[in-house]
């Protein structure tokens, strides 16, 4: 009896030995790659017997964006090696108004167009100087104010430089004879716009007329600044 018993323990006992070799030999592999990748993840970037290899994808991802979170949202980020701006030389200046003060101003008839004359203004100052919408025209007393024709307006305002010239036309009265109340002006006073409409542009000018003076009617108007006289005279 007792060796009928004996035998089974014996081989249970060869038959429990692989399986505990066998879980010896997986925990030891186990801790292998534990200590593998706790090498490998040791903030040095190597591995043994290795080239260098980055630390982290996150911080690849992470930098760019580090470096233009500085930049406003939707401004435009400058290059590293862009010049910054040249200052202002000394000798720069802003734009000032033209007026009476600053330029020199004439009036002359002309044959063509009929009945009408031409307005030439020259900066005579030391500033490049804007002519900002157009001449407003007063004969003698003249209570009403000549309309401007709106169709001869630039897509900019006439600036000039000193000694350059801007140009305005005026047409004195209708060819066809349809202009009510005419009459001839002797005296003519020619104000200059601000950067408003119809503000004050400071001084104004009183160009001298022909000796027998002006002949105008209700027609009277004139044209925007203009940069050449064939723009200003329509021609």
């Amino acid at each position: 009896m007792h060796a009928f018993h004996r035998a089974p323990l014996v081989r249970a006992a060869r038959t429990s030995r692989p399986h505990a070799v066998r879980r010896l030999a997986g925990a030891a592999a186990a801790a292998l790659v534990v200590l593998s990748l706790t090498g490998c993840e040791d903030g040095t970037g190597f591995e043994d017997g290795g080239e260098a290899v980055a630390s982290s994808p996150a911080a690849q991802v992470a930098s760019p964006s580090a470096s233009t979170a500085a930049a406003p949202k939707g401004s435009p980020t400058a290059p590293a090696s862009a010049p910054s701006a040249p200052a202002a030389g000394a000798g720069e200046q802003q734009h000032v108004l033209c007026n009476g003060a600053n330029t020199g101003v004439t009036v002359q008839p002309v044959s063509r167009p009929l009945n009408h004359m031409l307005i030439t203004v020259k900066n005579t100052g030391s500033k490049t100087c804007d002519l900002t919408y157009y001449p407003v025209l007063r004969f003698d007393e003249m209570q009403w104010v000549p309309a401007a024709q709106q169709q001869t307006r630039p897509q900019a305002v006439v600036s000039l430089a000193p000694g350059e010239s801007g140009y305005a036309g005026a047409l004195l009265s209708a060819a066809d004879g349809s202009g009510e109340g005419g009459t001839t002006g002797h005296r003519l006073t020619i104000a200059f716009q601000g950067r408003t409409p119809l503000s004050d542009g400071g001084a104004s000018a009183t160009p001298p007329l022909p000796a027998a003076g002006l002949a105008y009617d209700s027609s009277l108007s004139v044209t925007y600044w203009q940069r050449s006289s064939a723009d200003a005279l329509g021609s």
